[in-house]
């Protein structure tokens, strides 16, 4: 069982999506392309999944998913605002009141699930809510309007103005933070979510193949290249048939994921009342924030929990902080104190944390067990076995303490202090260092030498995943969670 987990096909024979493209606001990265002839600029519709990153952490700004201009007076723009609900803006003569704006009702901040987006406009339409539709998860939403112009022509489909995913395409402001998957634009035709998505036997929202024509300046962009260049084979690649392929900036292969609205991953959670740090390529990398006052340092858990199966992940310090011990391990959810689903620290029961400065190996308040030191771009490696209560720890591939997961000699008993509910976990103590780490789940932001995947075929591995353990992710949790 797993607590938390974002919507996403199981075991089914459904529709599968291999990859997504993780975009990371700090690095200013965008996908775009600039029609060399006219489509249908009243009436189109746009479909793609997306899950957040740091965006519903970071409300200071709005976040573009999809744009267009081609100039300042005349732009488009579909973005997470600030305030988490969804918009699309279309500016005529730069006047907002002479286009279309309209936004959901709702508010979008769940950083763990997968959410699809449809958004279907033609502007032919005499009213409103005919003219500008938009649906998540297969529901439309209630739109509120701030305007609405019958007949305009958007800059989306206008030769010459470039279309851009990831950022706002006239200055290059708002930077999206999220994974996107799936991506379709469909040039000349208003469509409903029902084309790109069906909802399952258990009642959940899941892709399915989108069969229709794309027309003069429609694309599908499917993520499932490493090439850097706008071509059939770039990370931008156009699959619908049309070859209008993407120029990408500043992405390499790494940022293609198997992280997939079809088996959805672990990340870490910024969202908990504790979290105090930066988190970044899309919750996988976390940065502390010197910590004074606050007991026990900072603290930062993972969005699954999970209290049976077996379980692989690595973990990656790019920078320990030469003050106060870094901790890196695993905790469990608790249901009391002031640390709203996590635990509170490493010094009681239900939690391991490994030092780096000296090494230990804490249990809580169980004692520890004495380990090896770690340092700057080591990699850790951590196996749960939750149906045996044991934990094993590696650096760089050697166990320490001669454990063996595989076997299920020399672990290291987890004592559950109260849920027995588990997830990933770092701790800072400190007030004058701040540490840096990068986690992997199986959809690492780091590069990997080796390419381990466990015995499913799922995540990918700098070491070797132990025999019968395998990676958080929600095809797994379906059969052993």
């Amino acid at each position: 069982m797993a607590f938390i987990i974002g919507g996403a096909n199981t075991l089914d024979d459904a529709y599968e999506i291999s990859n997504s493209l993780r975009f990371n606001r700090t690095d200013n990265q965008s996908l775009s392309r600039a029609p060399s002839a006219d489509g249908n600029r009243k009436t189109w519709t746009f479909s793609t999944w997306f899950k957040f990153g740091n965006t519903p952490y970071d409300k200071s700004q709005d976040y573009d998913i999809f744009s267009a201009n081609s100039t300042n007076n005349f732009r488009d723009e579909l973005r997470l605002d600030a305030n988490g609900k969804l918009t699309l803006l279309s500016k005529v003569s730069g006047d907002t009141a002479n286009g279309v704006k309209g936004s959901s009702t709702r508010v979008f901040r769940d950083i763990s699930a997968w959410y699809h987006i449809v958004v279907a406009l033609d502007t032919t339409q005499a009213t409103n809510t005919n003219g500008f539709k938009m649906y998540v998860n297969g529901v439309q939403e209630t739109i509120s309007f701030n305007s609405y112009n019958q007949n305009i022509s958007t800059s989306f489909n206008k030769d010459g103005s470039t279309m851009a995913i990831g950022h706002r395409q006239n200055d290059g402001g708002n930077n999206l933070d999220a994974y996107v998957a799936e991506t379709h634009f469909i040039d000349g035709t208003q469509l409903d979510a029902s084309y790109f998505g069906k909802t399952d036997n258990n009642g959940v929202w899941v892709p399915k193949e989108y069969t229709g024509t794309y027309g003069t300046n429609g694309f599908f962009l499917e993520y499932k290249q490493t090439g850097t260049s706008a071509n059939s084979s770039g990370i931008g690649a156009d699959t619908s048939g049309n070859d209008h392929h993407f120029t990408l900036d500043n992405f390499d292969g790494k940022d293609t994921v198997v992280d997939t609205p079809t088996n959805n991953f672990m990340v870490m959670n910024p969202l908990y009342t504790n979290s105090r740090g930066t988190f970044d390529e899309g919750n996988t990398q976390v940065t502390t924030s010197v910590q004074g006052s606050v007991p026990y340092g900072q603290v930062e858990f993972g969005n699954f929990f999970v209290n049976k199966g077996k379980w692989y992940f690595e973990v990656r310090p790019t920078t320990v902080g030469s003050g106060g011990s870094l901790g890196l391990g695993v905790n469990e959810r608790a249901y009391e104190g002031s640390y709203v689903n996590g635990h509170n620290n490493g010094g009681s029961a239900g939690n391991i944390r490994w030092n780096h400065s000296n090494g230990n190996i804490v249990n809580g308040s169980a004692g520890s067990t004495s380990g090896s030191t770690y340092a700057n771009d080591d990699i850790l490696g951590f196996a749960m076995d939750l149906d045996n209560s044991k934990i094993y720890c590696h650096k760089n591939g050697t166990y320490e303490n001669s454990g063996n997961p595989s076997t299920g000699s020399n672990g290291i008993t987890m004592t559950s202090a109260y849920s027995d509910y588990w997830t990933a976990w770092m701790s800072k103590d400190d007030t004058t260092n701040n540490a840096e780490v990068d986690f992997n789940f199986g959809n690492p932001q780091f590069t990997i030498s080796s390419s381990n995947s466990d015995a499913n075929g799922y995540g990918t591995f700098e070491y070797a995943v132990p025999s019968g353990f395998y990676a958080l992710c929600t095809k797994n949790l379906a059969e052993y969670g």
